[in-house]
């Protein structure tokens, strides 16, 4: 199979922390390929590694062994401001607690990774229609206080693709949302994948799991199917 510009392969990643009582092994030879607009549900315990391979395919932490590719980047190379570039333009992350500035607008957090990354010309512009499509556009004006919680997550998805980010990093993006707001939200991610954006979600929700395409467990270090994975769209 030909790779994409945008194809994911993770290949043999570990993660090894050192501890006083000795190593500890977090991530042990985990290998996944995602395609453009591929959805994944990773499920597992507290504690299993989900956030840290995330992190890891984020470029936020580094593998003990492995790599991880985005097309033609080698993420696990880069350093310094190619580094930079990758986290800016490349990905984008949405995390349990939305992470919104409380002194800035819906459509000013959204447009601060624009600005951050020296594109501001059109930002706001941007930032307005990315919050229209996420069905908070008359919420542009408002404080994150303001917001509902789904509205928050609504404006974090909005701000994750403000650079062009075609891979988005979910960790347990619902888990501060009541059941329907939380459903609401994964109806979302998919429609995102539709657009091409591949969506890699951590979740301990079974329910929200079962909607996307593919479902993943970890444990003991190691990615494995999840047996629930037939309930998904796409299965």
């Amino acid at each position: 199979m030909t790779d994409d510009a945008r194809t994911l392969v993770v290949e043999g990643v570990s993660k090894v922390y050192e501890t006083p009582t000795g190593p500890n092994m977090v991530l042990a030879d985990v290998s996944l390929r995602a395609e453009p607009g591929e959805t994944f549900a990773i499920l597992g315990p507290s504690g299993s590694g989900k956030s840290t391979l995330l992190n890891i395919i984020g470029s936020l932490d580094r593998p003990t062994s492995g790599s991880v590719r985005l097309g033609p980047i080698h993420v696990t190379a880069l350093e310094g401001p190619m580094l930079a570039q990758f986290r800016a333009h490349e990905v984008g992350f949405i995390f349990q607690d939305h992470h919104l500035l409380p002194q800035l607008t819906a459509v000013e957090n959204v447009a601060l990774p624009a600005l951050a990354a020296g594109a501001a010309d059109g930002a706001a512009q941007r930032a307005r229609e990315l919050l229209e499509r996420m069905g908070v556009g008359g919420r542009a004006d408002a404080f994150p206080a303001k917001l509902s919680g789904g509205e928050r997550q609504r404006v974090a998805a909005a701000r994750a693709l403000i650079n062009g980010a075609r891979l988005l990093l979910c960790d347990e993006p619902t888990g501060n949302l009541d059941r329907e707001t939380g459903l609401r939200l994964m109806e979302l991610l998919r429609e995102l994948s539709e657009d091409g954006v591949t969506v890699l979600m951590v979740t301990h929700n079974t329910e929200q799991a079962a909607m996307l395409g593919r479902g993943l467990a970890l444990r003991e270090g190691r990615l494995e199917p999840w047996e629930g994975e037939a309930g998904g769209a796409g299965a």
